[in-house]
């Protein structure tokens, strides 16, 4: 079944970046997830001063909408419609988890460029 906007097709798609942001992190030879972590402060610490330019402050303004969206009281749906209430949480906790996942990722690749260019 084929829906529009915030049907089954997105909600695939999103299932499916998590699942690949899953696969990436325990790959062997990847940052962990604990490494990734470690790195979120690291991260936006360094979007915020400008040194970290591959994330973009309208993202990381959208990462921060998104945990403000999860932790409100006030939803779009509310949660006591069953499923359906609980579902757009978990959409955004996904598309959260994905972004932070594969941002942390990049930046702790850009962060070892970084230093091995600053050694040599």
């Amino acid at each position: 079944m084929v829906k529009g906007r915030g049907g089954s097709v997105s909600r695939a798609g999103r299932a499916a970046a998590a699942y690949r942001a899953y696969q990436e992190v325990s790959r062997p030879g990847s940052h962990g997830l604990g490494t990734r972590l470690k790195a979120l402060p690291r991260m936006i610490s360094g979007t915020m001063r400008g040194d970290y330019r591959a994330l973009g402050k309208g993202k990381l303004a959208l990462m921060g909408l998104g945990i403000l969206y999860i932790i409100s009281p006030v939803d779009v749906i509310p949660d006591f419609l069953a499923l359906i209430g609980v579902a757009d949480d978990f959409g955004v906790f996904l598309w959260l988890m994905t972004s932070l996942l594969g941002e942390s990722g990049r930046y702790l690749d850009w962060e070892r460029r970084k230093v091995v260019g600053e050694v040599v």
